[in-house]
């Protein structure tokens, strides 16, 4: 595995043109790029060749040294890392709470058709007949009022033998590898410490949590 500072001289070579062919590299001059002494440098370089991340041909004037292909997919892997971090698109929120119970609203609201099938149509299943509620940790809280400024979506509201039921929305979340969204009544003066998460399955079951166990819950990745 490499280190931290192996994967600094190996950026710093890459910087150099190091990946489009071979630069000439000194043990000096490298030694002032990374702010290190010669043989700390030398060193680094050494080890980099050990791992095949780098090439190198000792030449009268000094030595030639280029990145290779699999110098290369280290660098791509940073790359991908610091793209997570910085990209807007990617950058994800982590709400932490403990699950509590409600009072039994989400499993009728989720068993009716009309909504189901927005929910189908919207996030790519049918809910199971419940939610997860989840009561946030008071840190968690100005996330949450981040969230909203997302773009969430509608859910159309319907009536039905006479009853007439609001809208609501929702917005894809995870909570590990599964899945989930959470949803959000119309109704107003809604708990700002409570979210409740739909997903094909029980959640419940499927986590193995009981009330007052911690969850965390992603939202947009």
């Amino acid at each position: 595995m490499i280190l931290p500072d192996e994967l600094q001289c190996l950026k710093a070579i890459a910087l150099m043109g190091g990946c489009r062919g071979p630069v000439k590299v000194s043990s000096q001059s490298l030694s002032q790029t990374l702010g290190t002494s010669p043989q700390t440098a030398a060193r680094r370089l050494q080890s980099l060749e050990r791992q095949r991340l780098v090439t190198r041909t000792i030449a009268p004037d000094g030595q030639q040294v280029m990145v290779t292909g699999q110098g290369e997919e280290e660098l791509k892997k940073e790359f991908q890392e610091y793209s997570r971090i910085f990209s807007e698109k990617n950058r994800g929120y982590i709400l932490t709470g403990v699950v509590v119970s409600g009072i039994g609203e989400g499993k009728y609201y989720m068993s009716l058709p009309a909504y189901r099938e927005q929910f189908d149509r919207h996030l790519g299943f049918e809910p199971y007949p419940g939610t997860l509620n989840i009561r946030l940790s008071p840190s968690s809280i100005p996330l949450r009022k981040k969230i909203d400024a997302l773009d969430w979506i509608r859910i159309r509201g319907f009536s039905t033998d006479g009853r007439t039921f609001g809208d609501a929305r929702c917005i894809p979340c995870r909570i590990g590898d599964i899945a989930c969204s959470i949803v959000v009544p119309g109704r107003t003066h809604y708990p700002e410490d409570i979210i409740e998460v739909i997903a094909p399955i029980a959640l419940r079951r499927e986590l193995g949590v009981e009330d007052n166990d911690t969850v965390s819950v992603e939202v947009g990745q």
